[in-house]
């Protein structure tokens, strides 16, 4: 039985200030605990349940997400490699990742807390930026890594080397490398497939390639990516999951890779991945079954 469920929260959205108490005092009722974060805890008057991030974490059962997609992003880069799984609990306006939607919210808690839920694995990338040889950066995501040209930039060509063996320099806006959970994010966008998430696969997908020999590519989750930025004119970005950015200078190197550990999710409704599809990307009904 959970014992102590973490809040972690947008406090941009409208209202979840009150939503946060109401959880924490349905929580203490049924002999749970919630744990806040410190600015969580300040913003709510629940001073006395917050905690530095790292003792959330280590202190949390499970951490339950209140926001949309990109708040949940968030939480997973944080709290993956700790082992403790997560719920989302949508907020927003697109929730591909956080299953719950807000009439849902007591029953799935009821779920959480009776242990009537399954816990779900999602592959993650870790991404190394290398500069004259050295390492400068390391960070991992959940959806995508991207290099991508700035606003005023012209085209940008990317050295791309998959398990020692070149694929080709792209001419193109950027690359994404992306997860089958980001499947459904930037690489769509772009062109990309869509990947039920529960694979263990890599998509590679040119962002406006200007050749036509380069399209998406499906490759092993054990294969290494290496890109290099050849260009020399403009602002070039990796981009972690469309949050977190770093500057590439000409003649970076990024080594792209499975991550040691898998994001956990808690599965708290019925809804599978294509339910889920039809729902946010649908232009008219559902074709009968």
């Amino acid at each position: 039985m959970l014992k102590t469920i973490g809040l972690v929260a947008n406090l941009d959205k409208p209202g979840v200030e009150y939503l946060i108490r109401d959880i924490a005092r349905w929580l203490e009722d049924r002999g749970c605990q919630a744990l806040l974060d410190e600015r969580t805890a300040l913003a709510t008057n629940l001073e006395n349940l917050g905690h530095p991030r790292e003792q959330l974490i280590a202190g949390s059962d499970c951490i339950m997400v209140l926001g949309g997609d990109g708040t949940l992003l968030g939480c997973a880069r944080m709290v993956a490699s700790s082992g403790v799984p997560i719920a989302g609990v949508n907020l927003g306006r697109l929730g591909f990742l956080t299953e719950v939607d807000m009439h849902e919210l007591y029953p799935a808690l009821e779920r959480m807390l009776a242990g009537k839920c399954i816990i779900e694995e999602r592959m993650m990338l870790t991404a190394w930026v290398y500069r004259h040889g050295q390492e400068v950066k390391e960070i991992s995501g959940l959806n995508d890594i991207v290099i991508s040209k700035g606003a005023f930039a012209r085209l940008i060509v990317l050295k791309t080397v998959v398990n020692r063996e070149v694929v080709g320099d792209y001419p193109a806006d950027g690359l994404i490398i992306a997860t089958p959970t980001g499947s459904t994010a930037y690489s769509l966008s772009a062109g990309g497939p869509l990947v039920v998430p529960n694979l263990d696969l890599m998509l590679v997908t040119p962002i406006c390639p200007h050749t036509l020999w380069a399209r998406p590519l499906v490759i092993s989750a054990d294969s290494i990516v290496e890109v290099t930025l050849l260009s020399r004119q403009g602002e070039v970005m990796l981009t972690v999951d469309g949050q977190y950015g770093v500057r590439l200078r000409t003649g970076d190197r990024v080594r792209v890779q499975r991550a040691p550990y898998k994001a956990k999710f808690l599965k708290l409704t019925s809804r599978n991945f294509f339910n889920i599809l039809w729902s946010k990307l649908k232009e008219g009904d559902r074709p009968s079954e």
